[in-house]
């Protein structure tokens, strides 16, 4: 599909119309590429890790500690875009995940706890920088009117791979490379390839010129433009407001990562086949439904979507994902179905905090990149306090101290949204030039 740079409306392609900039398309599929192959590991890591390293009490906290980085990393991928352009810091983090995950399986091999721990560390800085680089691209190009269904369809690429294609691709090969710990292990090499070929995938798919140059004002200092989303933070209460609804947002996904796979896939007698599959079908039906609640917020309120569904509804969902398969017959499989179902409703309502990501810009529409910045932070921190939540409370109060923890961030969530209204409708007086060329310009 191609077209040429014009103005106006009539330039537009149908991929424009459903919220995909036209000239991003291939960098959409690369996201999707990249994040199935880091997602492949999603759920099984943790097991895998405590028998590497034959503990299970460090690798709580060796994952507390890749979510650190992530966290870091996550608001370096919006600040380094201001400062680089976003295509310079996915080529950044797609170098970092290849090296680190290279030595992190080395480290596993050689029985290295400390290894382990450094490398997976250092590993965490990639994927936000390949992923959060391209989602700053997307609101430096998409019209105001659709960046919720933009959000969205990022979204859909995102979660597409982690953690569902991922674990869907971990489904298929830890068997065929022999099961066990050992397929685990190739499992994980060739994951490697599925984040090369995403990242190949939007580098030279996309053309889109304003994703390769500097987007913060040419008068900020590089100390300015990196610290720009701290700033906004002091000076914008807002913005702090959102980012913790937006760190709260996806944090009990990566704690049930950690707590559900020696659960439903162990203690409650299914197996981890069958865990992974689950995952798979939970994840997809959030995939089915990123896009969907972006399009709802345009249209019946940013603010509103994410509070009733997002907050309240994934709240509701997660209590369902955790106690359905206590109540039913252990390692039945209509317990298992019913289980799967408890499961994808928490899947679908997740996806309605997709309207964050348009929120944050739309706060302070003159700092969308600072704005960006934080909300970045937020996303990848999720799995910081995922599982730091984890790491505090399953010591004292176990598993299903873990689960109501999350529900009551969800709680505070609710009550903060109530300081996230937005006009979704406003004009945005920095408004982009693509809103004026329907994303014309840089396609191929």
């Amino acid at each position: 599909m191609t077209a040429t740079a014009a103005s106006g409306p009539g330039a537009e392609t149908r991929l424009d119309r459903i919220g995909i900039p036209h000239s991003l398309r291939w960098g959409f599929l690369g996201v999707l590429i990249f994040m199935t192959g880091n997602g492949v590991e999603s759920n099984f890591i943790a097991p895998h890790m405590a028998e590497a390293l034959g503990s299970n009490n460090l690798v709580p906290t060796i994952i507390t500690m890749y979510g650190v980085a992530v966290l870091v990393s996550s608001y370096l991928s919006g600040a380094l875009s201001d400062l680089w352009g976003p295509r310079k810091v996915m080529t950044l983090g797609f170098a970092i995940w290849v090296v680190f995950e290279a030595l992190f399986v080395i480290s596993l091999a050689a029985d290295s706890t400390m290894g382990a721990f450094i490398t997976y560390f250092l590993r965490g800085f990639g994927y936000p920088l390949f992923a959060f680089a391209f989602l700053v691209w997307i609101n430096a190009v998409v019209p105001r009117k659709r960046n919720g269904t933009a959000v969205g369809w990022f979204y859909v690429m995102f979660t597409g791979g982690l953690p569902t294609f991922g674990s869907l691709f971990a489904l298929i090969f830890i068997p065929v490379f022999g099961g066990g710990h050992g397929g685990e292990t190739l499992t994980m090499i060739a994951s490697a390839a599925l984040v090369a070929a995403g990242y190949l995938t939007a580098v030279f798919g996309v053309k889109e010129k304003t994703g390769t140059k500097r987007l913060a004002p040419a008068g900020e200092s590089s100390s300015q433009v990196v610290l720009g989303g701290i700033r906004l933070s002091y000076k914008q209460p807002k913005i702090f407001v959102g980012f913790i609804v937006r760190l709260i947002n996806t944090a009990p996904q990566y704690g049930m990562f950690i707590i559900l796979p020696t659960i439903i896939g162990g203690s409650l007698g299914w197996s981890q086949t069958q865990w992974l599959a689950m995952t798979v079908i939970v994840y997809a039906s959030n995939i089915a439904f990123n896009a969907v609640f972006g399009a709802i917020g345009d249209k019946w309120g940013w603010q509103r979507t994410v509070k009733w569904f997002g907050v309240m509804g994934s709240a509701l969902g997660l209590l369902l994902w955790w106690y359905v398969p206590h109540w039913v017959e252990p390692g039945s499989d209509w317990g298992f179905v019913l289980s799967v179902i408890a499961g994808v409703t928490f899947g679908i309502l997740l996806a309605g905090f997709v309207p964050m990501g348009a929120i944050m810009p739309a706060l302070t529409p003159a700092h969308k990149g600072a704005a960006m910045a934080m909300y970045t932070t937020a996303a990848g921190g999720a799995a910081f306090l995922g599982g730091a939540v984890v790491a505090a409370v399953l010591p004292w109060g176990g598993p299903e101290a873990v689960v109501w923890a999350f529900v009551a961030l969800y709680g505070l969530a609710f009550f903060l949204m109530k300081f996230l209204h937005v006009d979704a409708d406003a004009h945005d007086p920095v408004a982009h030039p693509a809103e004026e060329t329907a994303t014309a310009r840089g396609r191929s």
